[in-house]
């Protein structure tokens, strides 16, 4: 029984995660776009608030817990020996790093020395819809 519950611990861990991911390179899209100067200032002053909130109080803490429950869940299952849990786990890591990436550039945004377009947090946010679904295809399918 233990198990199903960490499963599902585990699952809304992933949701929470994945909205995270794909909300914050959209605010960055936004915030990216803001002009410069005193005209920009009060809307980048909001963008920030936001990014520094979605990062520290749902992305981080979610990412967290589905690394904690998802390890449980290789282990209790026996998985680890497993060819499509090592492919998930390799895009695992590579969310992961998406992730510290994405922290760097919240700092760089907080400090105001972002340098990136807007169309380069457009194509980052892409990122984790790719990976999301080779991870999904080897959790349902279980390839090898």
């Amino acid at each position: 029984m233990a198990y199903l519950w960490i499963k599902a611990l585990h699952v809304m861990a992933i949701i929470t995660w994945m909205a995270a991911l794909f909300y914050l390179p959209r605010l960055m899209v936004y915030h990216a776009m803001v002009p410069a100067g005193p005209e920009g200032a009060e809307r980048s002053a909001m963008l920030k608030v936001m990014e520094r909130r979605l990062l520290k109080a749902i992305m981080t803490p979610s990412m967290v817990v589905a690394w904690i429950s998802g390890l449980w869940l290789a282990y209790d299952g026996g998985w680890f020996a497993a060819p499509w849990l090592h492919v998930k786990l390799t895009a695992v890591v590579l969310l992961s790093a998406i992730h510290g990436l994405l922290a760097g550039h919240v700092r760089a945004f907080a400090e105001d020395r972002n340098t990136r377009p807007h169309v380069y947090f457009r194509v980052l946010n892409e990122v984790p819809t790719v990976l999301m679904i080779l991870i999904v295809l080897m959790v349902i399918l279980k390839p090898w």
